[in-house]
Order: C-alpha cells, then structure tokens, then sequence
C-alpha cells in the first residue's frame, strides 16, 4: 500500500527483455537503505517487486500484465520515473489509500500555466471515467491528487511548484501517456452497490432505490 507522496524519481539505467516481461533497473536520489529484495516500491503509479539491491538504486521484474495496463514497457534508458516506498503501519498518510495497481493509461490533452501552479487536463478510457469525481483523488503516475473537475472522460488535476518539481509531472506535455489509478474505495463501493439476480448484475438506478424504499 502507499499514498502518492513521491518520494524521489529514478532513471532508467537499463532495461532487458525476458520474454513477455521485462528487468527494469534503476538508479535514484531516493534513500534505498531501508530496502531489500522482496520490497515493494510504486514505479510511476506501478506496484513492483525489488529483485536486486546496490548503492544507487535497484532492480525490478515487470510482468507482462503491468506492461499492458501502463507505460513501463515504453520506458528507455535515462527516462526518469516517480518512486515510493510502500506504507508502514504508523507512518503519515499525506494523500490517500494508493495500491498500486494501476487501472490503465490516460493522455495529457491540455497543460496550462496559472499562477504558481500548472493545470493538467487528462483524457481516460471511458470505463474508468466513472470513478472520477469532482474533488475525489485520482493517482497519476503515482502522485496522489484532487480532481479540479470532471468532464465526460477528461478530468483536471493542479500541480503545485512543489509537485512539478520534485516529480515527472513537471517536464510532460500535451500528447504524453500517463498511468492513473482510480480511488480504490469507489469501486468496492460501486460493486457492493449493486445486486446479482439470476447471474446478471443489476445496476443501482432509481427503480432500484424505489424498489428496496430508499426513494417513493
């Protein structure tokens, strides 16, 4: 589990083919005393497994699963990635329940300057488009924020100074892919929201408010 606060970006020093999968090795400013193999570390919003340990950075299996839900297959060297060690019970939850488990890929359509801070505008699936809400969180390649607002399957998202450079979001542009996850509490809520009859899943609308009392 982690909560979005980046905690240092990497370089990609290297990246080797094993099949369907890949080793993604890195290096990074980011304090990896703490860590041994078998560690979890988010990868610019992805949930991976630390394989390998040195001074300057680590190793990681991605499987082919990861590669088709986010953009670490398109990685190269010297590409540079968001990090962030995984939650220790007792720690500070900065920004909200991330899992790491990315939902799929969104494209940067919109980047403009106001005031201090940048405003992304980002286009997704359409399938994912109903988690998002208006001042909910969303995950974008990694980092935790608020949704500004919301529109059909474009979301805004304001990137603070701090954020723009401390992460990647700082140096994307229009037409770039980012990972995004979508907050993982809406989606148990919209499946515990809805009911099977006969093996067919029946959506929560107001015939089935009115149905079970909740509306007349």
């Amino acid at each position: 589990m982690f909560t979005g606060i980046i905690e240092g970006m990497g370089v990609v020093k290297r990246i080797t083919r094993r099949g369907a999968d890949v080793i993604l090795e890195l290096e990074t400013d980011m304090d990896v005393k703490s860590l041994k193999a078998g560690d979890s570390v988010c990868v610019n919003g992805a949930c991976l497994t630390v394989t390998e340990l040195n001074e300057r950075g680590f190793t990681a299996d991605v499987s082919a699963e990861t590669l088709s839900r986010t953009d670490l297959g398109n990685l190269k060297a010297g590409d540079r990635v968001n990090l962030e060690k995984s939650l220790r019970v007792g720690d500070y939850l900065g920004g909200h329940i991330v899992l790491g488990h990315v939902d799929g890929q969104g494209r940067v359509f919109e980047r403009k300057a106001m005031a201090g801070s940048v405003i992304f505008g980002i286009q997704v699936e359409k399938r994912l488009s109903r988690y998002i809400v208006e001042k909910g969180s969303v995950v974008v390649d990694g980092i935790s924020l608020t949704v500004n607002e919301c529109q059909n399957n474009r979301f805004y998202v304001n990137i603070v100074p701090h954020t723009a450079g401390r992460t990647t979001l700082g140096f994307k542009k229009v037409s770039d892919v980012v990972n995004v996850e979508m907050d993982i509490l809406g989606k148990y809520v919209e499946k515990l929201l809805r009911k099977d009859e006969g093996g067919i899943r029946k959506p929560v609308d107001l015939n089935f408010l009115a149905e079970h009392g909740y509306i007349k």
